[in-house]
């Protein structure tokens, strides 16, 4: 079976489970360094591999190593480190938020210490348990007996602590900026459990999902050395393609998938993959899918045999709705909402990666660029020198931009979802395209209340395809790359899902501004009936089109009008 929502590594080990090996990178993260820090995004597996280096370091699992790690590559390279530890481990996603924060906080570790003593008990003295409970939930005061009775018997003690950041992201989500600054600065309680840390535990690792919570603790002090765009720890989380394919091939062989593995490697790449963590790993580790949405499909496989009705498990929404919620704590400015429609628009931004940056500088671009890639919402294609170019990684993060556009552009102008769900399937099935670009463009030309912030092509092009993104009958592709040029829009069929797909669309977008002259136009226009006409000759064409007809429609925008919108070899229609 495989570990769809499990993240204790003792329960996929006991319950026969899929497991990906990832402990050939326990002896790279002692190399590292004693003190280290790692952000992913939200289910690249952080919570099971923490779980794993738990198991591994703890002497009181040590009777059970060969049961837990057979069959692992660790088992045959041990380290000297293995079972050396008593570990400490604590996830902080366990902690509410809300209430009385500083009561919920204490009491969710204490719960953990009490926990921690109990396990340990053998090694300390006869009263240790007592004497741990005895301090109520004062967990600040538990931690530090417990650490000076461990250095007292020479015990050393492994933290590992699971979203870090958790706790306090959901503070800044419901309570805002004020209530978050009082816990990480100056003597707020938070902070000051970070600083019991480093002096009093021989190693740390922490996780998350963005470094803002760690700057705004660690100001003044360092705690931990941060290893995220550390080549070496690139490919530790998530899974190569060639995980992918051993863990497809395994349930191939004893029956379970039925599906050719090219055909579902293909299908899932560009929903599921493309994430790289280190720039000089461009150009030399395979790209990175997110395990969680890969245990999602090949779930469907196995149950259903087919792939899952919608490419996007439901249960991420809920992160992205956390991380949307984030940044716009306090509420966006024009700049952030423009580097969106930018994003969505182009599938790019170049930008430098801040490292680190304090919550109440969220806003200023390169960190508000920097935190959408920490989330996962953008990832590394291409080293410029200072400066990296950073893409949406898949559809998957793609549909999240657009569903971000659309509500924005639902509150200016409100199109009836029905009405083009109706649309979309006579454009699918009849070939009937007018209709739905019409209503799209219509809707654009009422955007009046914004026009100054997203006049031009780019933003053109993004309102377009955020409407078109509802469409269930294609795969919406923007800037793709054909016959050595990039198409603005391709809709190409799915099939998986919707066999009776009969057409496919090249779309190109031309925008005038208001003061240009007809010969522009004319000009503008030629060009771009030549473009897709190269488009369409590419030959990648045919195969992407899969059977269907394909239909090249050219539309140009003045301003905010549209002037000629025409099928190529068709007839102008206006």
């Amino acid at each position: 079976m495989l570990p769809y929502g499990i993240s204790d590594f003792e329960e996929l080990r006991n319950n026969n489970r899929y497991c990906v090996d990832k402990t050939m990178y326990l002896p790279k993260l002692e190399e590292a360094g004693d003190f280290l820090f790692l952000i992913r995004p939200r289910r690249f597996g952080k919570s099971i591999f923490l779980s794993m280096l738990k198991d591994y370091y703890d002497m009181a699992r040590q009777d059970r190593f060969e049961e837990l790690f057979k069959g692992l590559w660790i088992a045959e390279h041990p380290t000297e480190l293995k079972g050396k530890f008593q570990v400490m481990y604590f996830d902080f996603s366990q902690t509410a938020g809300q209430g009385d924060l500083k009561e919920n906080f204490h009491r969710y570790c204490s719960i953990k210490l009490n926990t921690f003593a109990k396990r340990n008990a053998r090694y300390y003295d006869e009263d240790f348990c007592q004497k741990v409970a005895s301090f109520g939930t004062d967990s600040a005061a538990q931690l530090t007996y417990i650490c000076s009775q461990a250095k007292e018997k020479g015990i050393s003690l492994y933290l590992i602590i699971d979203e870090y950041d958790n706790f306090t992201n959901n503070v800044l989500n419901e309570q805002g900026q004020a209530v978050y600054h009082a816990l990480t600065h100056a003597t707020g309680f938070y902070r000051d459990i970070f600083k019991l840390y480093k002096s009093n535990f021989s190693r740390i690792l922490m996780m998350g999902v963005s470094p803002v919570t760690l700057d705004d603790l660690t100001s003044g002090f360092n705690i931990a050395l941060n290893i995220s765009t550390d080549p070496r720890f690139n490919m530790m989380l998530g899974f190569s393609e060639q995980e992918v394919r051993t863990m497809l091939q395994y349930y191939k062989d004893c029956g379970a998938v039925k599906a050719e593995i090219d055909a579902v490697i293909a299908e899932m790449k560009p929903w599921y993959n493309n994430y790289c963590f280190a720039k000089y790993c461009l150009n030399r580790d395979p790209k990175m899918f997110n395990c969680d949405m890969v245990v999602y499909y090949v779930n469907s496989l196995i149950a259903f045999n087919r792939p899952p009705e919608q490419m996007i498990d439901s249960n991420t929404r809920t992160d992205y709705t956390k991380m949307k919620k984030l940044i716009e704590l306090d509420g966006m400015g024009d700049e952030q909402r423009s580097i969106i429609r930018e994003i969505a628009a182009t599938g790019k931004i170049e930008a430098i990666l801040n490292l680190s940056f304090p919550a109440e500088r969220i806003y200023d671009k390169q960190n508000f660029v920097s935190l959408l890639y920490y989330y996962g919402m953008l990832t590394m294609t291409e080293d410029l020198g200072i400066t990296l170019e950073l893409s949406i990684p898949n559809n998957n993060v793609r549909k999240q931009y657009y569903e971000y556009l659309l509500t924005e552009y639902q509150q200016l102008t409100h199109l009836d979802f029905t009405a083009m769900a109706i649309a979309f399937r006579k454009m699918a099935m009849n070939g009937d395209w007018h209709p739905t670009l019409r209503m799209i463009l219509d809707a654009y030309t009422k955007t009046t209340s914004v026009r100054d912030s997203i006049q031009g092509e780019r933003h053109l092009q993004g309102f377009v395809t955020a409407y078109l993104s509802i469409n269930a009958y294609h795969l919406i592709a923007p800037e793709v790359e054909l016959n050595h040029g990039y198409c603005d829009l391709f809709l190409m069929p799915d099939h998986v899902r919707y066999p009776q797909t009969a057409h496919s669309y090249i779309i190109e977008l031309k925008y005038l501004p208001t003061k240009a002259t007809e010969a522009q136009a004319e000009h503008q226009w030629q060009e771009a009936v030549e473009q897709i006409h190269g488009y369409a000759k590419g030959e990648r064409v045919q195969q992407m089109c899969n059977g269907t007809e394909l239909h090249l429609i050219v539309v140009q925008i003045c301003g905010f009008e549209l002037i000629r919108m025409e099928e190529i070899s068709g007839i102008m229609i206006n």
